[in-house]
């Protein structure tokens, strides 16, 4: 584990403790993830937050003018430490941090789920219910459409990954035949 995963765990953990003390734990990771997408799709964005030449009350007040509406006092707090300290590149970190930690606590976890071709809103509604009954936690999926999977799924809960796609029953297929080629 990366010193900058155990950091980011740290921060989430804090943030996290406060959030629940308010009652605004899942409020406080839809805006981690707000702000974790905002800066993922634009890359412009963390390369301004990293110039060393930009104090970091510049830094700061371009946050507050971009998320101030949309995200709660803890998390432009949160912002302004780790822009501060100078770690504005863990910020996505520390929203994957939380979501695990706030999914342990309230018995949920995000799972991807890989398909070759698009599910229905009820089909995937089944998937998280299956793997619900299979983990004992509350999943909330969201889908990614892998046309190299050629059939069947693959669902990611954690560092977990349940494979029943067609490219990896051939792949296992292929392996046990060359294994007993040997």
């Amino acid at each position: 584990m990366s010193r900058d995963t155990v950091v980011a765990k740290r921060y989430a953990k804090a943030l996290f403790e406060l959030a629940s003390g308010e009652g605004l734990v899942s409020e406080v990771e839809g805006q981690l993830k707000l702000i974790s997408e905002a800066l993922n799709q634009d890359p412009q964005i963390g390369k301004f937050l990293s110039l060393p030449s930009v104090a970091p009350a510049s830094k700061i007040d371009v946050l507050k003018s971009a998320f101030g509406d949309k995200v709660s006092g803890l998390v432009l707090d949160t912002l302004k430490v780790l822009v501060s300290r100078g770690r504005q590149e863990l910020i996505g970190d520390v929203y994957e941090a939380y979501t695990k930690i706030a999914g342990d606590v309230l018995g949920q976890a995000h799972a991807t789920v890989y398909t070759a071709q698009k599910l229905s809103d009820a089909e995937l509604a089944g998937v998280a219910e299956q793997f619900g009954s299979i983990t004992g936690k509350k999943i909330i999926a969201q889908q990614i459409v892998e046309p190299a999977l050629l059939g069947g799924i693959q669902v990611r809960i954690g560092d977990r990954l349940y494979d029943g796609s067609l490219s990896g029953k051939l792949e296992r297929l292929q392996k046990s035949l060359n294994s007993k080629a040997l």
